[in-house]
């Protein structure tokens, strides 16, 4: 099969497609044939040799924690029905809260089992794929904002494709959203998704343009992290809330808790929103049903087939992609 590898770490220019085996299915695995892979900013950064602190990845190694196809093997303890359907899983060696991003930039994968979810009809593969991170991630976060009508929000890394869901969620629940992205392209996306007010936050007084435009935020879904979540706090009202989930921006936003706890703001980290009584399953099916029945918008900004993976990593790391990127089998 064929299949991308990292063949060292560095640029997306180490990412090739190479002829290798086919991969077996063990015991509480099937086989999946891909039809498409997510590609997050978490894989360029791990190509480029982070994390190797937390993620024991070494090169080379196949890139991808999330693929969406059909079901065409099952391991020895499998259901032999699952043959034949439709899936979106991450991928074997994946896991939230440990597990590496690995093997999903292939024409098949191994995936576990007890991790399929079967893609409804009236969505397609890569809307199934696009919603496997960010799907349930954005409801994850959504849910536990508790966000109330009329209340403002703030959501940075807004064109992104968890960004893309928060707006709406927020926009169908009542509230007010003042969206903050790089760039005119994510700036009239968000617009067209329903954001309140945008603002550019390559301009050095973008927080304060989104305090006047709401007088003050009530809840602030961060996804860009670093230097750009941390100026997002000025932009909370006392007693508000922060949700920092994402470091699109390199970091997770170092914030000054005590400083927010005098203020009554709350802050949510990343593990405070994914708490292990999370039904992932059952949150990923509510996101593909919202999809499949026209509430909700994905929005795919760009596709490439597997011999283009370098040119996926490379728009994601220039910051220009909007939306998903995918691969496509």
């Amino acid at each position: 099969m064929r299949a991308v590898q990292a063949s060292e770490f560095g640029g997306p220019e180490v990412l090739a497609v190479h002829e290798m085996p086919e991969p077996v299915a063990g015991p509480g695995e099937v086989v999946v044939d891909v039809a498409a892979a997510d590609v997050m900013f978490l894989d360029t950064r791990l190509r480029g040799g982070w994390g190797t602190d937390f993620f024991t990845i070494q090169p080379p190694y196949v890139p991808g924690g999330a693929i969406a196809g059909v079901v065409a093997a099952v391991g020895p303890d499998v259901d032999p029905a699952w043959v034949g359907k439709r899936v979106s899983t991450p991928t074997a060696a994946s896991g939230i809260g440990g597990g590496m991003p690995i093997g999903g930039y292939a024409e098949k994968a191994l995936a576990k089992a007890n991790t399929l979810v079967t893609v409804p009809d009236g969505l397609s593969m890569p809307q199934a794929v696009a919603l496997a991170h960010d799907g349930r991630t954005a409801l994850a976060v959504f849910d536990r904002a508790a966000v109330q009508p009329g209340e403002w929000v703030l959501i940075t890394a807004a064109g992104g494709g968890l960004g893309t869901l928060l707006i709406q969620l927020a926009r169908a629940a009542g509230a007010n959203v003042v969206a903050a992205a790089r760039g005119a392209a994510k700036l009239e996306l968000a617009a067209r998704l329903g954001a309140n007010a945008v603002v550019d936050y390559s301009e050095p007084d973008w927080s304060a343009k989104a305090h006047a435009a709401s007088g003050g935020v009530q809840v602030v879904f961060d996804g860009a992290g670093g230097t750009l979540g941390e100026a997002a706090l000025a932009a909370v009202a006392d007693d508000g809330r922060f949700l920092g989930y994402g470091a699109a921006a390199g970091e997770f936003a170092a914030l000054d808790r005590a400083a927010a706890t005098a203020r009554g703001i709350t802050v949510y980290g990343l593990f405070d929103i994914t708490s292990a009584d999370t039904d992932w399953h059952a949150v990923t099916e509510r996101a593909q049903a919202e999809v499949a029945e026209g509430r909700l918008e994905v929005v795919i900004g760009q596709t490439f087939p597997l011999d283009q993976a370098d040119r996926a990593h490379a728009l994601i790391e220039s910051r220009a992609a909007l939306g998903r990127t995918l691969l496509t089998v």
